[in-house]
């Protein structure tokens, strides 16, 4: 009889049709656009009252809303043991609690206890009486909240420059627990490491994470299917977690986020508003302070307190940590130019040449740059941060190509096979690795030399060259063709200085 799905104000005209209309039931049905039998139940319910039509007051629809819709908890009295609604509440938050099962349980205490269906009615009556906000039940370890507060926090860092900092915020579902941090900015790169620490925090990781539509967190946002950004899916993936965007516009949707970023405002943000700052890491220290003091002050109509609550709940259903800390890693899309190289930041990395004008994907960390081909690496280079030296791996290049990247290393061997001075004066001809084709040209010089004068004059040569300060390779050629190897490699003032000043004469020392 208590479920007569019509509000007060229709009962009342069906009273009305009624009693002073003198309506047939089928005349009302048919008014009203409601069955017979809910036109007959009302009547019914009314005249079960004792009261007279004529003698209620109209205008007190309290009156006939007690008659017509009578409240559950006027039937609820009981001389049961009751089960602790709260407790039972927090209970149904554990991965895999039924109703079913915390009521067996109870009757296993109390086995002349309320029947289940009174159980679940006594629950639902206690739902009623909680905030909104709090009816959604969140499982242990499935979700956290992540959003930014509002204000910002200025810090002072050395004269007059004063910058902004950012507050985080997250929040677990089951058990309320708040995060919360500062950041230099709302970026990708402190976005992300931000949820890292958080995760570090709590010592463990959430099923999901939800945000809001910011920039660093969502490409593109949409109502069925968001795009996140690669980077910051990246980071759930090395975590094991995944991205869940609320919808635009829709704040029911992290609710808890709204929440906890309040909280933090009013009990952390408010409290150091007067305070100066000279750091990121003083402010943090702070807010790290007065969290703990957050965590810990008790609910209001449940039981304990967020860390109490985060120690029973959250806390043993996240998932470890990974081995290995997140690593800030960029993405982007490019595509190989005719020199078989890609731009990152201004500089270049090589890529093997036949993928030249194909799509590649980038994936740069602050330490490496990873070149993928339809998913498979082709390329990785130590990051650099030059601008005009480009790496190059000289098996990307063409086999036309690879002479004239000539470096050090492809000459050391040969010179070694020669003598020591010639290896000396080849480290100092081959100092510089920009000049690629004049070390070509450099290396085929002195290969020539060896094979024209011999290997033994060219050591000689570069004895006399090396001592002398000197490393072009044309005081090496000159030193042969002049037959200056012959005489003594120690007699060094009379092989390349006059033995008498004269204003004309300026001495090896000038070229110095």
């Amino acid at each position: 009889m208590s479920n007569l799905k019509l509000d007060i104000r229709q009962a009342q005209d069906i009273l009305r049709l009624y009693f002073d209309s003198q309506f047939s039931f089928r005349k009302i049905s048919l008014a009203k656009n409601v069955s017979r039998k809910a036109v007959s139940r009302i009547v019914e319910r009314f005249r079960g009252s004792g009261l007279v039509w004529s003698q209620v007051d109209k205008e007190d629809l309290s009156i006939i809303e007690d008659i017509l819709f009578p409240s559950i908890q006027k039937n609820m009295t009981t001389y049961r043991p009751m089960p602790n609604m709260a407790d039972v509440f927090e209970e149904l938050k554990t991965k895999g609690a039924t109703r079913e099962a915390l009521h067996k349980e109870y009757l296993a205490q109390h086995p002349n206890g309320l029947s289940y269906s009174r159980f679940c009615t006594h629950l639902r009556e206690f739902k009623k009486r909680l905030p909104r906000s709090l009816r959604m039940i969140h499982l242990a370890g499935e979700k956290v909240f992540v959003d930014y507060a509002g204000p910002t926090i200025p810090v002072r860092l050395s004269g007059v420059e004063t910058r902004q900092a950012q507050i985080f915020v997250g929040v677990l579902g089951a058990s309320n627990y708040i995060y919360a941090e500062a950041a230099w900015s709302q970026k990708r790169e402190d976005w992300i490491s931000s949820h890292v620490r958080m995760f570090e925090h709590f010592g463990g990781v959430p099923m999901m994470v939800v945000c809001d539509n910011l920039k660093a967190g969502v490409s593109k946002a949409s109502r069925k299917a968001p795009v996140v950004q690669a980077d910051y899916a990246d980071m759930a993936f090395h975590y094991g977690t995944s991205i869940f965007p609320a919808r635009a516009y829709q704040p029911k949707d992290k609710s808890k986020a709204e929440g906890g970023v309040l909280i933090i405002e009013r009990w952390i943000l408010f409290r150091i508003r007067k305070l100066v700052f000279t750091s990121l890491e003083q402010l943090n220290k702070k807010i790290a302070d007065l969290l703990k003091d957050v965590n810990s002050r008790p609910f209001k109509k449940l039981p304990g307190n967020r860390i109490d609550a985060f120690e029973r709940l959250d806390k043993p259903a996240l998932t470890p940590l990974p081995s290995t800390a997140y690593v800030y890693r960029k993405f982007k899309k490019a595509i190989v130019d005719q020199s078989y190289h890609i731009e990152v930041d201004g500089h270049y990395y090589s890529v093997p040449h036949p993928l030249v004008r194909r799509r590649v994907e980038v994936i740069y960390s602050a330490n490496t740059v990873e070149i993928l081909h339809q998913g498979k690496r082709v390329a990785s280079h130590p990051r650099s941060y030059q601008h005009g030296v480009p790496s190059t791996l000289k098996e990307h290049m063409p086999k036309e190509h690879q002479k004239f990247l000539f470096a050090l290393d492809d000459i050391l061997p040969w010179a070694e096979s020669i003598g020591e001075y010639t290896v000396v004066f080849v480290k100092r001809v081959f100092i510089n690795p920009k000049n690629h084709s004049f070390n070509y040209r450099n290396g085929q010089r002195m290969k020539a030399l060896a094979e024209t004068f011999s290997e033994e004059r060219l050591e000689n040569s570069c004895q006399i060259v090396v001592q002398a300060g000197g490393n072009s390779i044309d005081a090496v050629e000159s030193v042969l063709k002049h037959n200056i190897d012959f005489s003594s490699p120690q007699n060094e003032s009379s092989t390349f200085d006059a033995d008498f000043e004269h204003s004309n004469v300026r001495g090896a020392n000038y070229y110095h």
